[in-house]
Order: C-alpha cells, then sequence, then structure tokens
C-alpha cells in the first residue's frame, strides 16, 4: 500500500477512532458557526459606522428636531444607533414637556431614556460574540483531547505489536495530531474576530454615547428656554 496513501488527511479521519471522529465534527461545526457570525457581524459592524456617519451629518446640518424628528418618523432605521437614541430622547422629552414637568424632571426623564437606549444598541452590538470567545478559547483544548486520546490508543496499540517500527507509529501520532490543527483552525479566526469586534463595537458605544451627551445638553437648553 502507498505509505502517502495511507496518511493522507482524508484516510486518517475516515480510519480514525469513534472517539477523534466525534472531536473532528464537534470542531468542524464550531467553525462553521464562528465563519456565519464572522461574516454576519462584519456586515452589522460596517452597516452600523456607515449609518451613524450618515444620521451625524443629517443631525447637525437640520436646523429644526421637531423636523428631523418626523422624518426620521416616516423612514425609520431600526438598524441605526444613533436614529435609535435620537428617536428615544426626543419621544421622551416631548412626552414629559406635554405635562409642563420642570426641567429637570423631563431632563433625568430623558437621561433615563437614553441610558436604556444605550443599553439596547450596546446589546445588538455584543451580541453573539461570546460564542466566538469560546470556540476561540475552547477549540484547542478540545483538539488536545483529541490529540491524547489518538496518542494514547496509537501506544495502546503498540502493546501487540512485537516489533515498533516508524510505521507502526505514524498512523496513530497523526491521526492525533490532525484534531489539533482542527482546534487550532477553529480557534485562531475566531480570536482574531472577537478582538476586532469588541474593539470596533467599543468605539461605537463611544461614538453612540458621546451622541447621547451632546444631545442631552441640547434637550437641556430647549427645557429651560421653555420655562422662560
Amino acid at each position: 500500500m502507498n505509505p502517502q496513501t495511507t496518511l493522507s488527511i482524508s484516510n486518517l479521519i475516515v480510519n480514525a477512532s469513534v472517539v477523534v471522529q466525534i472531536i473532528l465534527v464537534i470542531l468542524l461545526l464550531a467553525s462553521v458557526a464562528s465563519w456565519t457570525l464572522i461574516f454576519s457581524r462584519r456586515a452589522l459592524l460596517s452597516r452600523a459606522n456607515k449609518r451613524a456617519h450618515q444620521f451625524e451629518s443629517d443631525f447637525w446640518s437640520s436646523n429644526e428636531l421637531q423636523s428631523l424628528y418626523k422624518q426620521v418618523q416616516r423612514n425609520p432605521d431600526t438598524e441605526s444607533g444613533l436614529e435609535n437614541l435620537f428617536r428615544a430622547g426626543l419621544k421622551e422629552f416631548a412626552k414629559l414637556h406635554e405635562k409642563h414637568l420642570e426641567p429637570n424632571a423631563i431632563m433625568q426623564g430623558v437621561q433615563r431614556a437614553l441610558r436604556v437606549a444605550l443599553t439596547h444598541e450596546q446589546t445588538r452590538l455584543e451580541n453573539h460574540l461570546t460564542l466566538l470567545a469560546s470556540v476561540g478559547s475552547t477549540s484547542p483544548y478540545v483538539g488536545l483531547f483529541g490529540t491524547v486520546w489518538g496518542i494514547m490508543n496509537a501506544f495502546i496499540g503498540l502493546a501487540n505489536v512485537h516489533q515498533a517500527t516508524l510505521a507502526t507509529v505514524a498512523p496513530g501520532i497523526a491521526e492525533a495530531l490532525v484534531t489539533t490543527a482542527m482546534g487550532l483552525f477553529a480557534a485562531i479566526p475566531a480570536v482574531l474576530a472577537y478582538n476586532s469586534f469588541s474593539s470596533s463595537a467599543d468605539n461605537l458605544m463611544i461614538r453612540y454615547e458621546t451622541f447621547a451627551d451632546e444631545f442631552s445638553g441640547i434637550l437641556h437648553r430647549e427645557a429651560h428656554t421653555g420655562q422662560r
């Protein structure tokens, strides 16, 4: 039998023990799940950045908050974090202002509404990132378990062989190392993506919080001007 055929990756997987095959399937599923999440999160963060830039441009070029509010109500973009903050803050401001409350009471309500909206946006941006962290941190250990199991089986098999040679040991060792390679294949992209997406989400949240503070300041002036 051709040694290269015997030690090919496909033959090693097919002839591997059931435990090693189960581990390889688990790692493959983890890799598919992480890559699916990587593509979806990248698209979401890219859209969030683009829409934040667009809404900031619309907000600062607008001379009237109410007209901008009517505009975004006609064509709401629920994936725009800044627009969600704007709607939540101005809606609460208008509701409390109609009740003729004190400016401080109005602003307390507005700030609560903005905090809730910020929490929702943070949850949306960080949703499922824990899956990437889990895949990145556990996959090498799962692969290592498969390697230990494969090597253990290889040495157990040597007990039934009168003369151990490299040809006898090599298939079992190679089979064991496949799980290590698969664990790294699943873990490395997940770790890199998690770090990148966490940084992007943090930057967006800083942008949202800055906008919330500036918007709150504008509404604060509006509330006190209305009381004069």
